[in-house]
């Protein structure tokens, strides 16, 4: 019985509160923002086309986003990858002692 429960902290360890409520929910909105990149493309444009007026005008752009990004916010299996990425990126730090840099990862631009 023993085994069974170091076993499945070596495959499942369990997470802190910061990591399930913070770190796994900021690493989601990246890569959420990412697979909806046509949707921030184009609310981004709509916004800086309509200056003052852009509540009005974007709403569609806007919904548009936030359906995009709930989707993934919401489903099981995206959370589900999001944490065992960052597991894996936890046990890389625990094993060299170097942070992979959020910074220096493959992302797409986001100069506007």
């Amino acid at each position: 019985m023993a085994s069974e429960t170091v076993s499945k902290e070596l495959v499942d360890p369990p997470l802190r509160h910061v990591e399930t409520d913070v770190l796994i929910p900021k690493m989601m909105r990246a890569k959420a923002k990412e697979r909806c990149h046509q949707e921030v493309k184009e609310f981004t444009d709509c916004c800086k086309d309509s200056g003052l007026g852009m509540v009005v005008k974007c709403r569609q752009q806007n919904t548009q986003l936030r359906a995009c990004l709930t989707k993934y916010y919401k489903d099981p299996e995206f959370y589900e990858m999001c944490k065992q990425e960052y597991l894996q990126q936890k046990r890389e730090f625990v094993e060299t002692g170097v942070r992979k840099s959020s910074k220096t990862s493959s992302k797409l631009p986001t100069t506007m």
